[in-house]
């Protein structure tokens, strides 16, 4: 009995040491955004009923334009996520979007693509991957080929934005270097708003999407 509650008496400490540094890092507990199917999200646009979610994995079959949208707003955040596209494949995730407007621009839209696709190849820099659309580039191609899930990792806090893709950093500015685009990307002035998934026309696949809260 007394070593039952001598090694109950160290996890508890343990996960109040736990706590107590991600306190300290100004991180709130990770929330699993798909852990309640679709009920945490909402589509704006679009044909209704285009998005499913079926074995964990969160999909649309493209063709019902619009996005869709988390019902909750986030600020300061890092955003994880696996995704999965066709050869050709083409979609987004959308940061501090509005639900008014076009999203890639009213907020940021960090690209998602078939970086191999021969249809893409003369595409600018700022639309592969990972790019901040139409604004930052992509320091390098770390995606994998079609039909390969990926992982992102994405990273607002304050103007500060970092993307990560399979393990690699390709993207990490403070968009306040980014004013000369403001006309065009009033998003990127926004510090506030809903993450969105972009159907852009092609089927389109998720999962393992989860976000901490940076306090």
């Amino acid at each position: 009995m007394y070593q039952k509650k001598a090694v109950m008496a160290i996890l508890l400490a343990l996960m109040v040491a736990f706590l107590g540094s991600c306190t300290e890092l100004g991180l709130s507990p990770k929330q699993d955004l798909l852990a309640n199917g679709l009920a945490d999200w909402q589509q704006i646009g679009g044909r209704k009923g285009s998005w499913k979610f079926e074995d964990g994995i969160l999909y649309t079959a493209g063709g019902g334009g619009g996005w869709l949208s988390t019902k909750q707003e986030y600020d300061n955040f890092k955003l994880e996520l696996e995704f999965r596209v066709p050869p050709g494949g083409n979609s987004g995730v959308f940061v501090r979007a509005p639900h008014e407007g076009n999203p890639a621009y009213e907020g940021m839209e960090i690209q998602i693509l078939d970086d191999y696709a021969e249809k893409w190849a003369k595409l600018r820099p700022s639309q592969y991957t990972g790019s901040i659309y139409d604004v930052q580039a992509p320091s390098k191609r770390a995606t994998k080929k079609a039909n390969e899930w990926q992982k992102m990792i994405i990273v607002c806090n304050g103007p500060r934005v970092q993307v990560t893709v399979n393990g690699t950093v390709i993207v990490d500015t403070d968009v306040n270097e980014h004013k000369d685009k403001l006309d065009k990307h009033p998003g990127l002035a926004r510090r506030k708003g809903y993450i969105g998934l972009q159907d852009h026309g092609q089927r389109i696949d998720y999962r393992n999407i989860k976000i901490t809260e940076l306090k």
